[in-house]
């Protein structure tokens, strides 16, 4: 994968390695390295670090690299989570003997554009699916055997995310320190990168229309600023002040404590444009037993639908999310504890995955 940073590619990448780890079996990652490599490697995982996701002609002088690791460490499985990875992996392994060769596992995580460039995700020897959604995406969209793609949802772990959870007073008194314009005001909370398709102008259009009725209402928005998106976090901020929200707005940016963020939280949103593949804070969300108002499309939709179907409103409906926001503020409703997108039935679903590939061959 090209880095380590942060995501739900890269928090299930790092959840797969510790099941691996603790099953016995060896884990490498192979990145650019992050923020996150720390952990995997403190969790039994090994990094080699390699820009295997820089896009250039250059990158192919890592090619000799990989081959010389994937024979050196007898590796049986590369598992390949995104586009030009795959590609340096593919031309890598074209060099290895059969006998030597591993087997290709690739994961869609998303609906990537349909061209010659995307089409090397569906050439893995498995390839699996986060949702339903992607799944139909696949196959309605690449030449492949429906036989070679195996629906995997993406997991939450119940251990770290508990139901019903509640923060601890020194990380509450630490927040209302750091945060004091949220402090005794009514949290609603949207988390996701910062970026023109996860639905932040639409989250500040709902707070603008709740807040005369609600003085004391306070919008979080959660989530990394890239540095090619500086810009549209400034024209956020604009947005703020030209509707007359900027007190009544907090950006705060990545932070690793989204569970307690979401537990004092009143609601959660997913207001994505685009089709999610998988949307993990959803069900991060409901895991703990907090509210998820949601476009009830693509991989959000089908968590809501089985989930919490209460929450789903249609795409771009303001009027609606609004609506369902002051019925819930009066009474909030209950999220009921469930087993399903449980992060343990993924994890065995994968190794399920992998020792089938290796039976096969």
């Amino acid at each position: 994968m090209p880095a380590l940073d942060s995501g739900g590619v890269e928090r299930g990448t790092l959840e797969i390695s510790k099941y691996l780890v603790s099953k016995k079996h060896r884990s490498i990652v192979i990145s650019e390295g992050g923020r996150m490599s720390k952990k995997l490697i403190q969790e039994g995982g090994e990094h080699i670090k390699l820009p295997i996701g820089k896009k250039s002609l250059l990158t192919l002088r890592i090619i000799p690299k990989l081959i010389k690791i994937f024979i050196k460490n007898n590796v049986d499985i590369i598992h390949i989570r995104s586009r030009f990875p795959a590609w340096i992996c593919f031309i890598a392994t074209s060099f290895i003997p059969h006998k030597k060769k591993p087997f290709i596992v690739t994961t869609f995580h998303g609906p990537y554009s349909i061209n010659w460039y995307s089409s090397i995700m569906a050439k893995g020897d498995v390839v699996i699916a986060v949702s339903r959604m992607i799944k139909t995406y696949i196959l309605s969209n690449y030449k492949i055997n429906s036989k070679k793609i195996f629906l995997n949802y993406r997991g939450v772990d119940t251990k770290e995310f508990p139901y019903l959870f509640k923060p601890k007073k020194i990380w509450i008194d630490k927040w209302n320190k750091d945060n004091p314009k949220t402090r005794n005001k009514l949290l609603l909370t949207l988390p996701g990168r910062v970026t023109r398709w996860k639905g932040q102008i639409d989250f500040l259009n709902i707070i603008k229309l709740l807040s005369d009725e609600y003085p004391n209402i306070h919008g979080i928005i959660v989530g990394d600023v890239a540095v090619n998106k500086k810009s549209f976090l400034k024209e956020l901020i604009d947005e703020a002040i030209k509707l007359n929200i900027e007190d009544k707005i907090s950006f705060i940016g990545h932070r690793s404590d989204i569970k307690e963020i979401m537990s004092i939280s009143k609601i959660i949103f997913s207001l994505s444009n685009e089709p999610e593949a998988f949307g993990r804070t959803t069900m991060e969300s409901l895991k703990i037993g907090v509210p998820v108002i949601g476009y009830g499309h693509g991989g959000v939709g089908e968590q809501l639908k089985k989930v919490f179907p209460q929450g789903i409103i249609k795409k771009n409906d303001i009027s609606a999310a609004v609506s369902l926001c002051k019925k819930w503020i009066k009474k909030t409703p209950k999220v009921r504890k469930t087993e399903l997108f449980n992060l343990e039935t993924m994890q065995t679903n994968t190794l399920k995955i992998y020792k089938a590939a290796l039976k096969n061959r």
